[in-house]
Formats: C-alpha cells, sequence, structure tokens
C-alpha cells in the first residue's frame, strides 16, 4: 500500500503533460529530440514557443507524439548559455533551435557539425553565423527578422511624432553585443543626420530599470528607442507601464510593446518569425540540410500606434502617420 501510494504521489507530480511525453518517449525509443536553446525562461518565451510549435506542426510534428524537444533556459544570463548548449550537443538531440544571436553563437560554437536553425535580428553573415544568405554552407540555418536596419527609421518615426526632441535614449543590452554594437552605431549616424543628440544607455537585468529611467530623466530625454533584444522583448509590458510612468515617447520592434501600452511600435512580426523557425526545424528532421537550406529573411514591416498611450502623453498623432499604420489600439 506505501509503495503504490509513492509510486502515485511520483506520477501525480509528473503531471499530465510530462507524463505524456515520459509514456511517449518509452513507447517510440526511436522519436526525434530538438533542443531549444533560449536566453530568457519558458514563461516569457510562451508566445513564441506556440509560434515555434505551430510551425513544426506544419511540418508534421507534434510535441509529444512524434518529436520530443529539450528546453534549455539561460534565465537573462547570456553567460550561460555556453554551458547550456554544449549540454544538449552531449544530450544528442538531432537539432538545436536558437532563439536570438547569442543562443545562436553559443550553439555554434558548441558544435560545427549539429544542425543549428536560428531565430536573430542580426546579420548573420556578420556575426559568423554562415557563409551566405541563398547557401550557408556550414551547420547552422534559420530566419532573421529586422533588427538593427529599422533603428534610423523607429528614430525618423519619434522625431516626425513628437515635438522636436533633442535627445533621444537608446536603451541596448550590453550583454548581447553583436546587436547592441550595430544598433548603437546606425542609431548615432542617423541621429547626425536628423539633428539629434543620442545617448546610449545599458540595461540586462530588471535591477536595472529604474537606474536607466532616472538617467533619461536626468540628461533630458524626450523619447526613447528600445532596442531590439530578447531580454527587452520579453518584457515589454513592463518596459511600456515604465515609459507611460515616466511620460515618455517610445518605439520598439514589435507589435507587443504598442498593444501593451507603448506609444508605438514598428518592425516585424515576432510569432511569423518563430512559426518559419519551427517549419525550418521540421525541415532538418527531415533530412534537410543546413548547409544549403537558404536563410529567411523578415519582408514585412508593420506599425501599430496606441492612441490611447498618445493621448496620455499629450501626443496628436499627424493624419497622415496615422494613414499609414497597420493596426491603432485604442
Amino acid at each position: 500500500m506505501t509503495l503504490y501510494m509513492e509510486r502515485r504521489g511520483f506520477m501525480a507530480a509528473l503531471g499530465g503533460a510530462a507524463l505524456w511525453r515520459l509514456v511517449a518517449h518509452a513507447q517510440e525509443p526511436g522519436v526525434p529530440v530538438v533542443g531549444f536553446l533560449g536566453s530568457e525562461t519558458a514563461e516569457l518565451f510562451s508566445a513564441r514557443l506556440d509560434a515555434f510549435r505551430e510551425g513544426l506542426r506544419e511540418a508534421g510534428y507534434v510535441e509529444g507524439r512524434n518529436v520530443a524537444i529539450q528546453y534549455r533556459w539561460a534565465e537573462g544570463h547570456n553567460d550561460r548559455l555556453p554551458v547550456l548548449a554544449g549540454d544538449l550537443v552531449r544530450q544528442g538531440v538531432n537539432v538545436i533551435a536558437a532563439g536570438g544571436t547569442p543562443a545562436a553563437l553559443a550553439a555554434k560554437a558548441a558544435s560545427t557539425t549539429l544542425p543549428i536553425v536560428f531565430a536573430i535580428a542580426t546579420d548573420p553573415l556578420m556575426v559568423g553565423l554562415a557563409g551566405s544568405l541563398a547557401r550557408p554552407g556550414g551547420n547552422s540555418t534559420g530566419v532573421t527578422t529586422f533588427g538593427a536596419e529599422i533603428g534610423p527609421k523607429q528614430l525618423e518615426l519619434l522625431q516626425e511624432l513628437t515635438p522636436a526632441p533633442r535627445v533621444v535614449a537608446l536603451l541596448v543590452n550590453p550583454t548581447n553585443p553583436a546587436m547592441a554594437d550595430i544598433e548603437s552605431r546606425n542609431l548615432l549616424m542617423a541621429a547626425g543626420m536628423l539633428g539629434l543628440q543620442l545617448r546610449v544607455l545599458y540595461a540586462s537585468t530588471e535591477r536595472d530599470f529604474a537606474a536607466v529611467f532616472a538617467k533619461m530623466a536626468a540628461m533630458g530625454a524626450g523619447a526613447l528607442v528600445i532596442g531590439n533584444d530578447l531580454f527587452f522583448n520579453s518584457r515589454l509590458p513592463q518596459l511600456a507601464a515604465l515609459t507611460l510612468r515616466h511620460g515618455l515617447p517610445a518605439i520598439h520592434q514589435f507589435r507587443e510593446f504598442a498593444a501593451a501600452g507603448g506609444l508605438m511600435s514598428y518592425g516585424g512580426n515576432v510569432a511569423d518569425t518563430y512559426r518559419k523557425l519551427g517549419a525550418y526545424v521540421g525541415g532538418i528532421l527531415k533530412g534537410e540540410s543546413a548547409a544549403v537550406l537558404p536563410i529567411q529573411q523578415a519582408t514585412k514591416v508593420e506599425m501599430v500606434i496606441n492612441l490611447k498611450t498618445a493621448a496620455a502623453l499629450g501626443i496628436t498623432f499627424p493624419l497622415p502617420l496615422l494613414g499609414r499604420a497597420d493596426e491603432v489600439v485604442e
């Protein structure tokens, strides 16, 4: 009786989904295994994971049925990624799906033979992930969304929208230098051409936010560009609330920022990016080679405007700008 109760308690502790996967693995020992490497946590990545699994389903793979996924999360600490990537390689996964540039670089450093599929916002050639877009040539391929190259346009939109801010802040993550350095250079150049002063500020933990926003107030920043980094992307509701609390017009790449109360967004679609990531992983599982699968580039840019936030900030959107918006949140 005691043994039965202990076993029953153990099974309950596993949880329904985990138990189902455990049984499935026992029945199908040859099921392929995907290693998913992320900079954040499963909770903060939940929307991206939903899109990723949708892409896998489109390729014919359903988690727990005919594919298993081992997750490794750095929990906001990019310096943990190399160890996590090495662990996935040692576990013998069939392919690594890497969310973000730091994860992709860590996976690439961990293995030169294991297929790697990435979703990033930087130029994969510039950071050494591939030899060419059309034919990567190595063991990694994937999807790139708009990143540093849209920063200048975001700056223009803020200048068009707000009463000529003299100082604009750019928020970047120093633990992701591949993205932070490119964004900083691009926006510094664009700010000079627009007659603006750009101040680059750094945050890599939530504890940094209070100090960063205090610095913006002290320097008289009239607007904010939030860099495209997974650390920020996973905390858009928090950042939206902070910009509103501090009365700061701000822009970010993804619509989730504007939907959460940020002033506006301009950039690619994160759900579409991770859906394509899942579909490409499915292609690798079917036998396609990362060396010849072309790197997909985002082609659609969307602009989302939050009129309620604009009213709270005392901003009136020009009608031509409103007419160009793909979505208006009221």
